[in-house]
């Protein structure tokens, strides 16, 4: 994990917070590595969230807890690096196709059906 992950993490929190979790989630991809501080900020008024309370979130780390839980869940499963996908108990590592993501996909459901 690099060392801006988790405040990343922690931005896309407080943006959920007050339902902006997707637009954020969004913008962190498209600037993707830029996840210092002043470009989370920046990221948070291009989406319309209040700076100052944006602010306020980071700095109290209000989600702190949530994300070192949401890292040990995925510790737990096996999980260390993204992207990484679960389907049903496979693990997905890494860059996929659409066409791989539907061969792995009708695999699984074949195996519920059975």
């Amino acid at each position: 994990m690099h060392t801006l992950a988790r405040p990343a993490h922690e931005a896309a929190r407080c943006a959920g917070a007050v339902g902006k979790y997707w637009p954020y989630h969004d913008r962190l991809f498209e600037g993707q590595p830029a996840f210092r501080r002043p470009d989370l900020l920046r990221y948070a008024a291009e989406v319309g969230l209040d700076r100052d309370e944006f602010t306020r979130c980071l700095d109290e780390r209000r989600f702190a807890p949530d994300v070192e839980r949401d890292i040990a869940q995925a510790q737990a499963l096996g999980i260390n690096s993204t992207p990484t996908f679960l389907v049903n108990d496979q693990l997905v590592v890494g860059a996929t196709t659409t066409e791989e993501f539907r061969a792995i996909i009708e695999a699984a459901l074949k195996k519920t059906r059975r």
